[in-house]
């Protein structure tokens, strides 16, 4: 198919567009630009792409694909507090602009990333299917909510939905994020040689690796959109959801001489979630997961000493979502609605 992913110069992005073009298909990227600047190792592949605004996207951008992967958002949940209403004009506003846009252009199939984070608070220990409550705690859990309410809409017999409640990510990227929790106690424990736990470690997290939230996408995009038309799927494996400290337990039993240490203050995290991921092995049985944490947490290990990742590295922003953001905000490069300004700050 001819395929446009957007944000495919993001976290998820840049390992979606190899796959995808190893499947067999024709991509074409979106993205602002955002985190242009902050590239991990190599690993990169380049594609033809259009440097555009998700709020800006028009039906006449999208005429000529078959299927558009829609990652693009603000991506987490201190970026999103940021500034909540700017998450939703990106995460919630533009994202269905973008599936109305694609409907009117032809476009047949529509795989949106949403996230597990939806079922935030969840309240109990058992493991919550897709016809669990939501119980978001950040406007970035609430957006995916929105998207998929508003987007379900959209849907006909020529137009087909998807979403893909993503578990928690980690792994390596070729443009890295390390404000996420695997990447993060691994990055700490690297660096400083602590496994830092910022909550009381109680939590529970589905996680998930990236190439294998890829996979469920280009898997879908292989089979008869019918099976999938405008339904929901939680991505990841059942017998992949931990306790804070059971990950951190595990980064340092991988990452020599390091040992796990409790942030000043830490306290209980409001966002603590079990997830079932049965449906989309009954349903979509061609996406085959090939990851463990554990074996995250050593390929994680290994980029970060082969790419001599330093503490100042780590904790200096460049792979943290939202320091980047006020980084170019500081220069003047992006304005308070995160629009470029033309102004080269260096």
């Amino acid at each position: 198919m001819k395929v446009l992913v957007t944000g495919h110069h993001g976290y998820i992005g840049s390992v979606m567009v190899p796959l995808l073009l190893e499947t067999g298909h024709e991509v074409v990227g979106l993205d602002t630009g955002l985190y242009e600047a902050c590239g991990f190792g190599d690993g990169r592949r380049e594609v033809a792409s259009v440097r555009l605004d998700l709020r800006d996207v028009e039906p006449r951008h999208l005429e000529g694909f078959e299927a558009v992967v829609h990652l693009a958002a603000l991506s987490n949940d201190p970026l999103g507090d940021l500034d909540p209403q700017l998450t939703y004009d990106i995460n919630h506003r533009a994202s269905v602009r973008l599936a109305r846009a694609a409907r009117d252009a032809g476009v047949e199939r529509f795989l949106f990333a949403s996230s597990c984070s939806l079922y935030g608070a969840s309240g109990t220990d058992s493991p919550l299917t897709e016809e669990a409550p939501f119980n978001p705690v950040t406007p970035y859990g609430e957006s995916k909510i929105l998207v998929e309410r508003d987007v379900s809409t959209l849907a006909t017999d020529s137009f087909s939905p998807v979403f893909f409640r993503n578990a928690t990510a980690y792994g390596v990227s070729p443009f890295l994020r390390v404000d996420i929790m695997v990447n993060n106690l691994v990055g700490y424990a690297v660096t400083t040689g602590e496994v830092l736990i910022k909550s009381d470690g109680s939590p529970w997290r589905p996680l998930v690796h990236v190439e294998d939230i890829c996979r469920a996408f280009v898997a879908a995009l292989g089979v008869d959109r019918q099976r999938t038309h405008n339904q929901a799927f939680n991505v990841g494996l059942s017998e992949e959801n931990f306790r804070v400290r059971e990950v951190a337990d595990m980064v340092e039993s991988v990452v020599t001489g390091s040992r796990v240490e409790y942030a000043a203050g830490a306290s209980a995290d409001a966002r603590d979630y079990r997830v079932d991921f049965g449906k989309i092995q009954r349903v979509l049985p061609e996406f085959r997961p090939r990851w463990t944490v554990r074996k995250g947490v050593e390929e994680l290990y290994e980029a970060y000493r082969r790419h001599d990742l330093t503490a100042d590295e780590f904790l200096g922003g460049r792979y943290v979502r939202l320091a980047e953001i006020k980084r170019l905000q500081d220069r003047a490069r992006l304005d308070d609605r995160l629009r470029w300004t033309g102004v080269d700050g260096g």
